[in-house]
């Protein structure tokens, strides 16, 4: 059933105005036709104005008027405004009738009597111009969502521009180090260059282990990057298993040693040999083990500590603590710094994205957990996040 909107009223000074707001159910054009019969019956000494409202199409008059149900009249004027819901609205409004009679007659006497009723006229509310209000709210409404649609692109393209720079910058620094590694290594494979002799088994190994840091370093911002490409909303897909968490925290900074060394870090560690195992994908909690490990080397300073510590916290959880002694994080951002993007005054010049912070809290909250920074400014930061223990 199609219900006309609000057409302009051609009884714009009617002195009772009255809107009916219905539905497309099947039974309101039934409802309209009884009100207006029933309207016509009472045989009005005075003009009244009876618009019919669709709230599919004008849902902002729905909003205007704070309605929860329909179908609903409402008497806009004389005042007091007065709203009537339900199904039985002819019994209704023959109970109201006689007061609404009243009220037409008090105030066509008083414009009688008072020395400007034109003035007067204009100042009462008529549904032309509710239903302007309520238009011009809706269209107040979408400029604002078009803004923020606006702001959120411009954010994306400056994002975008952004990470092409960094990466152009950051990936050329583990490429360069894992070709040189590599070309390296194919020396020892010329037995006419005499630089191949100089090659023990020990700088071999060396070699390749370095070219494997570099390589997972690459594969970790790659990571961030498609993980930032796919947005928040993208759900984070685990698949836990049984894990030995001080063994992977123990393999993970192995692991992290050569990045430090860069730096002359020192890292110190407390891992309990007897931690209960915990439920957990390995690959994801040792991507969020090697970006936290990463922010607390990129801002400890040169020969500066990082501590690594877990704690059997509860019968359920173990948590995990990555402590640098770096500038730390005002308190004012230590929420921020968790949202996709967020970089902070003391980023500048730095490395990264401002990506990896949000990853890890995805991760973590995908296990069920939580993770959150402590931080005094200037003296150091600790980030803790806690995984489930696992139950048999």
């Amino acid at each position: 059933m199609q219900v006309p909107s609000v057409p302009p009223s051609p009884n714009a000074e009617a002195p009772l105005q009255l809107l009916l707001f219905v539905d497309k159910r099947p039974n309101s054009r039934e409802q309209i036709r009884q009100i207006r019969s029933y309207l016509k019956e009472l045989e009005a000494h005075f003009d009244y104005d009876l618009q019919v409202i669709d709230v599919s199409e004008q849902p902002y008059l729905v909003e205007h008027f704070k309605l929860v149900v329909t179908p609903a009249l409402i008497k806009i004027h004389p005042e007091p405004r007065q709203t009537l819901t339900g199904n039985n609205l002819v019994l209704q409004i023959g109970y109201c009738w006689p007061r609404w009679q009243r009220s037409v007659e008090e105030y066509l006497a008083a414009c009688q009597t008072q020395p400007t009723p034109l003035e007067a006229a204009s100042d009462r509310p008529r549904i032309s111009s509710i239903v302007n209000t309520a238009e011009l709210i809706r269209l107040s409404d979408e400029i604002f969502h078009l803004k923020q649609q606006q702001e959120e692109l411009k954010e994306q393209l400056e994002f975008k521009d952004r990470i092409i720079a960094m990466l152009a910058h950051d990936l050329r620094n583990p490429l360069t180090a894992a070709a040189i590694a590599v070309e390296t290594l194919e020396l020892s494979q010329d037995p006419n260059d005499v630089r191949a002799s100089r090659l023990t088994p020990a700088l071999t190994s060396q070699l390749l282990k370095h070219a494997r840091t570099q390589i997972r370093e690459i594969d970790r911002m790659i990571t961030d990057i498609l993980q930032a490409a796919r947005g928040n909303t993208t759900e984070i897909r685990v698949q836990p298993q049984v894990l030995n968490l001080g063994q992977l925290c123990t393999s993970t900074l192995e692991q992290f040693k050569e990045k430090l060394q860069l730096k002359a870090q020192r890292l110190e560690t407390d891992i309990p040999a007897d931690l209960p195992l915990v439920y957990a994908d390995r690959e994801w909690v040792r991507q969020v083990l090697l970006n936290l490990l990463d922010n607390a080397s990129k801002y400890t300073p040169e020969f500066g500590v990082i501590q690594v510590s877990i704690l059997h916290r509860t019968t359920q959880k173990v948590q995990v603590s990555v402590c640098d002694n770096g500038p730390g994080i005002p308190e004012a951002d230590r929420e921020r710094i968790f949202k996709e993007k967020v970089r902070l005054p003391r980023d500048e010049g730095q490395e990264g994205y401002g990506l990896g912070l949000s990853l890890c809290q995805r991760v973590i909250r995908a296990h069920y957990g939580q993770i959150w920074v402590d931080s005094v400014v200037n003296q150091g930061s600790c980030f803790h996040f806690t995984l489930p223990v696992y139950r048999t």
